[in-house]
């Protein structure tokens, strides 16, 4: 079984990752499943409903990613399948830096 501590889901808080090839960022972390919420940098939206189910407003797409299989004896393939984007130093835009490299 592979554990995974808070504090080393708190650390991958602010990274950056290609899923899909669509660049993301690592917003939150759901420690009961455990899983990675990530935001859609490249601006593609959904629309958020409000409580009756009335499009309310435009919010940036985000993807929960798994980061242990079911039985928590492996890490998920989509967990696996994520793609680091290194930042550059003097730019922090993602996609500056991924078009560059």
């Amino acid at each position: 079984m592979i554990t995974i501590t808070s504090e080393q889901m708190s650390n991958m808080i602010g990274l950056r990752v290609r899923h899909h090839n669509v660049y993301c960022q690592i917003v939150e972390i759901l420690e009961d499943s455990p899983a990675l919420i990530l935001e859609d940098l490249e601006h593609h939206i959904s629309i958020q409903p409000d409580q009756h189910g009335e499009a309310h407003r435009k919010v940036p797409k985000t993807y929960t990613i798994k980061i242990l299989t079911h039985d928590k004896l492996e890490y998920s393939p989509a967990f696996l399948a994520l793609d680091p984007i290194p930042l550059d130093v003097e730019n922090s835009n993602p996609l500056t830096t991924a078009e560059s490299a």
